[in-house]
């Protein structure tokens, strides 16, 4: 096993230093940032440390190598050359997936198919074997990405996207990403001494997110990472990384987050997601309407994903509760708000100029991200 390895940190676009951060949190080094996705130096535990701490990351993946290729020759021969032999098990069932850009190879399919022929090659020669792979055994699937002739390979670790935390029972119709939701709490400076509030909680993930980092909880505690069928990955690696996540979690430390909706569903499904992610009793949730919400504190955060008002049908309900809830937070300026939505003319519904903006995409939908900042 060549030691140290590199890791790659996948990220939505507009999130890349959140992550980066929360790489350099976990005390990894050599950190560089391109465009949706850190590359950093660590060991065999930080495959498993990072599927289980990184909060705003897509996906963990492991870099086998990188060079320039012009022709399949060339794909298949420096393919071969690497080790994968030190990571794929002789039985490993091997999925290839690809994308290209701007590249002389561009047909996917044909990479893909390269890519594989190259990997079985090099197992059958390390192994010694005339015969075909079973392909029985742990799952193992490669990427190869191409950008202007240059060539990624990597091996995911993570599986399912690392916005699949486990707790999500029930969602509504336009559920918002783990990830994202984790980011949203994570570009304010709340604090859990503040109450924190989000009166347009959908299935409870902003509320759910908060609480997990409020008390410092791994987010990837509660589900299982493609990795850890891995036979190069001794299963105390794992054992230790969740005992770490175990003993870094501060499940004393008090919260006042609240969640409402004017939905009875979403309030129902919310208290089902916090169940299921362990904080049933650390959330407090409430069907309510935007106009009835009353802050209890002098001081604290609302953190909120409100409707955009993307049918044009929906566009007066959506300009009053801007409207419904600008009023309110003008009685409570030591109140901190942070509204992440794609509608243009937010501010002037909402009466009042942000102190910040941020660009974020909400799945497909370019957003910004409206910071208010409560007075000292």
């Amino acid at each position: 096993m060549s030691q140290p390895i590199k890791l790659i940190a996948t990220a939505a676009m507009g999130l890349e230093s959140l992550v980066k951060n929360e790489v350099i949190k976990l005390g990894y080094e050599n950190v560089q940032t391109e465009n949706g996705r850190i590359i950093y130096d660590a060991d065999l535990s930080g495959i498993a440390r990072s599927n289980l701490w990184l909060r705003t990351a897509d996906r963990v993946k492991l870099l086998m190598g990188e060079f320039e290729a012009y022709s399949f020759e060339e794909l298949f021969e420096q393919t071969k050359a690497l080790p994968w032999e030190e990571w794929i098990s002789k039985d490993g069932f091997i999925h290839v997936v690809g994308k290209s850009h701007k590249s002389k190879l561009y047909s996917v399919p044909d990479c893909q198919s390269i890519v594989k022929k190259a990997i079985v090659s090099r197992l059958q020669q390390a192994h010694n074997l005339q015969s075909r792979l079973k392909e029985t055994g742990a799952r193992y699937k490669v990427e190869v990405a191409i950008l202007k002739d240059k060539v990624t390979l990597s091996l995911d670790t993570s599986g399912s996207g690392l916005h699949k935390r486990g707790y999500r029972v029930g969602q509504g119709d336009a559920p918002l990403k783990e990830t994202l939701a984790a980011a949203l709490v994570q570009l304010t400076n709340w604090t859990p001494d503040y109450p924190l509030v989000d009166p347009f909680t959908g299935s409870g993930t902003i509320p759910i997110e908060a609480a997990l980092i409020g008390q410092n909880i791994a987010p990837g505690f509660n589900r299982e990472f493609s990795a850890e069928e891995w036979d190069v990955i001794p299963s105390n690696v794992w054992e230790k990384a969740l005992e770490e996540a175990e003993d870094l979690a501060n499940y004393e430390q008090p919260l006042d987050i609240t969640g409402s909706d004017i939905s009875h569903e979403a309030v129902e499904m919310s208290k089902q997601n916090a169940m299921e992610a362990g904080l049933a009793d650390l959330i407090s949730w409430k069907q309510m309407q935007v106009k009835d919400f009353v802050p209890k504190s002098e001081k604290g955060y609302l953190i909120g994903n409100p409707p955009y008002g993307e049918r044009l049908s929906d566009q007066q309900t959506v300009e009053e509760i801007y409207k419904n809830l600008g009023e309110i937070m003008a009685s409570y300026p030591k109140w901190s708000v942070y509204i992440m939505t794609s509608y243009n003319d937010f501010e002037s519904k909402f009466g009042k100029k942000a102190t910040k903006k941020r660009k974020l995409f909400n799945g497909f939908i370019k957003t910004d991200y409206y910071q208010y900042f409560g007075k000292k």
